[in-house]
């Protein structure tokens, strides 16, 4: 039976990993975590998740309960997921992170923790999106420079970071596509004159309203005709099955950086 700690487990992702770890075969909850000022804290973590009691209170301190765990799934901030990994390699355990938002050197410092434990990590969890990231950048290759290319994600009015993290990857893979470096094609969104658009410009643009769980189109579109390619998450599900997927590929796994299409076969 694989131990898995839930980071970030008052919040809204964390709830449904619960839920979902609640459901699932060869995995337990051994232990739950969010910050030192949430209003859970001391809480039941199957309480909060609304699965009944668990037996297992929501900490604050990594370091007391990681010998329960073989891994952790990370769903918090940017400043406490890389905190936590630094505990968890030196405990040797290993980890799924989902958070986004991180900085280049952030992401540098995650994939350098990929060479001592297997680190799981991915901007989106879900099957569906992965099958994009992998038909994307073949599409994107197939059209051409004459499909002009605009990403448009829409998130909850709570989601702390623009784009998101799915976008961001999009955008990427796409680039990786068409053999661009998209520090220098990506267009952030519009304002003002900005004079026609170039034909390698990848545009992201990001919407925040209401309880939207998650939307992506890609725009490919030239002088004649378009094709819109959309995810709709319709609620938190798909993404917290497969972060608890990702667990139990990652407590069995090599030390190695592993992205979802890794641990879906793609």
């Amino acid at each position: 039976m694989i131990g898995a700690i839930v980071s970030g487990a008052a919040g809204r992702m964390g709830q449904r990993i619960i839920r979902v770890i609640s459901e699932t075969e060869g995995i337990k909850l051994a232990g739950a975590l969010d910050h030192p000022h949430h209003k859970s804290l001391g809480r039941d973590a199957g309480e909060v998740a609304a699965v009944g009691r668990l037996g297992i209170p929501i900490q604050s301190d990594i370091d007391k309960i990681l010998p329960q765990a073989q891994v952790v799934i990370e769903f918090s901030a940017p400043e406490a997921t890389l905190a936590h990994l630094d505990s968890i390699s030196k405990a040797g355990k290993a980890m799924v992170i989902g958070t986004t938002g991180f900085r280049a050197e952030d992401q540098a410092y995650i994939r350098k923790q990929g060479e001592y434990i297997p680190v799981v990590f991915s901007p989106n969890m879900s099957v569906g999106v992965n099958m994009l990231f992998q038909l994307l950048p073949q599409i994107a290759k197939s059209l051409g420079h004459d499909y002009d290319i605009e990403i448009v994600e829409a998130h909850h009015r709570f989601k702390k970071d623009a784009p998101s993290g799915t976008a961001l990857k999009m955008a990427q893979v796409i680039a990786e596509g068409r053999h661009q470096n998209l520090s220098e094609t990506a267009c952030y969104g519009r304002h003002g004159v900005v004079g026609e658009r170039k034909s390698d410009e990848i545009g992201v643009h990001a919407v925040r309203a209401g309880d939207i769980v998650g939307t992506h189109t890609v725009l490919f579109s030239c002088l004649g005709e378009s094709l819109e390619i959309t995810h709709r998450a319709h609620s938190r599900d798909a993404f917290a099955r497969g972060a608890v997927v990702a667990a139990k590929f990652a407590a069995r796994a090599q030390p190695k950086l592993y992205d979802m299409q890794a641990v879906l076969g793609f």
